[in-house]
């Protein structure tokens, strides 16, 4: 199913688990491909960098770590993902988190970026595991 916000079964699990372990976010992006959906002139990609990056700069200042940002190259494993760019932030705590992805200044200045951009996502939640 395609979507670009959390559904309330998912947010309630979210918030159901323990709310001050460390976490890792996988952002699996699909970017809008109808350039009448977009500012004219501009690609989607450009648009959603105008949200990538002062959203890293603002998750490294509050405590969150950049782990990888990237342009999907090609799939060579499945089917059906058509993801078009993947980025990796690692937080202190679904606390954190939430915070920070809901910050109210966040979505005046830079949310619309993101919602200018993005066709859907998947938004995985992961936590460590010793290998």
């Amino acid at each position: 199913m395609s979507a670009t916000w959390p559904s309330e079964a998912q947010l309630a699990e979210f918030l159901a688990a323990p709310q001050d372990a460390p976490i890792v976010m996988m952002n699996l992006l699909r970017l809008k491909s109808d350039p009448s959906l977009l500012p004219p002139g501009e690609t989607a990609r450009e648009v959603m960098m105008r949200y990538a990056k002062p959203m890293r700069e603002h998750v490294e200042a509050h405590g969150g770590e950049f782990v990888f940002a990237g342009d999907v190259a090609g799939q060579l494993i499945g089917e059906g993902g058509d993801f078009a760019f993947v980025s990796i932030m690692r937080y202190p705590s679904r606390r954190a988190f939430l915070e920070l992805a809901g910050d109210p200044e966040i979505a005046r200045t830079i949310g619309p970026h993101r919602d200018a951009a993005l066709d859907s996502q998947w938004l995985l939640v992961m936590t460590e595991a010793d290998v």
